[in-house]
């Protein structure tokens, strides 16, 4: 039995040979990740039948996806400390003749948005992926305004998420842990009225000015404290620079913030 019989034993795509249409085609195209379906499946038959899968409109990815959900939710519980970890990438598909992609970066590009959940421990053991956004953009209007929800949306939603998987897991603490793009008011308000049943990391966007009126900012405010320690890594070479040894200090504050509604949030901010 291979890794993705035991991973997706609980699959149900409604079919018992669509299910093991799954696995086997799960177990190709992880053997070969970078090649095309016809090259990771074995001769034409194989690929057809890969094909005819990925088309069907009988189930969707999160059905796929779901028995992995499952085996990384029990995975997840054996340990003391999950961290939750989202960002978005790119799906480029330009120059591809695939209906309902949307704009990437620029608005000539096509394709779509992938933004995962995905469990780690704090020793960096990968336990698997939880949910995902996944989205095409609409074009701009004439006016420069992109119709549909706010894409932030995927920021708070994708902590109310790991907010109701703590629920599930209450030997387990999670900590969502996320971008600077989620350094936003209303997750951080929305993890207060929910009971902070998850902790958050935020990477910070915003030098916020705190109450009192005195002109003072976050990041100067933390910058004052003593630091609590040091951390050295290895930056490797990049666009536009040269490797290097980098050295960093950590530090941590409380402080308060104005939520425009009720007064102040109480934050740690690190």
């Amino acid at each position: 039995m291979g890794w993705a019989s035991e991973e997706l034993a609980s699959i149900d795509l409604g079919d018992t040979r669509r299910n093991r249409r799954a696995i086997q085609l799960i177990e190709r195209l992880a053997e070969h990740p970078t090649a095309s379906i016809p090259g990771a499946c074995n001769g034409w038959s194989e690929t057809q039948a890969g094909y005819r899968f990925l088309g069907s409109e009988t189930y969707d990815w999160l059905d796929i996806l779901e028995p992995h959900r499952q085996c990384t939710q029990t995975r997840m519980a054996a340990h003391p400390v999950v961290l939750c970890l989202q960002d978005t990438t790119e799906l480029d598909f330009n120059g591809q003749t695939i209906k309902r992609l949307g704009p990437l970066s620029y608005e000539a590009q096509r394709g779509m948005y992938l933004h995962p959940t995905y469990a780690v421990t704090p020793e960096r053991e990968p336990l698997g992926v939880l949910d995902a956004w996944m989205w095409a953009r609409e074009p701009k209007d004439a006016e420069g305004h992109r119709p549909g929800a706010p894409e932030s949306l995927r920021w708070k939603e994708g902590y109310e998420r790991v907010a109701n998987l703590a629920g599930e897991l209450p030997d387990t603490p999670l900590v969502y842990v996320a971008d600077h793009e989620a350094d936003m008011l209303e997750l951080m308000v929305r993890a207060r009225d929910l009971g902070t049943p998850a902790d958050w990391l935020l990477r910070a966007k915003h030098n916020r000015a705190l109450p009192g009126g005195e002109g003072k900012k976050l990041w100067g405010s933390v910058l004052e404290s003593e630091p609590l320690g040091e951390v050295r890594f290895n930056l490797p070479p990049g666009r536009g620079r040269t490797a290097r040894t980098v050295r960093q200090e950590l530090y941590a504050q409380r402080v308060s913030l104005s939520d425009r509604r009720q007064g102040f949030l109480e934050v740690s901010s690190p």
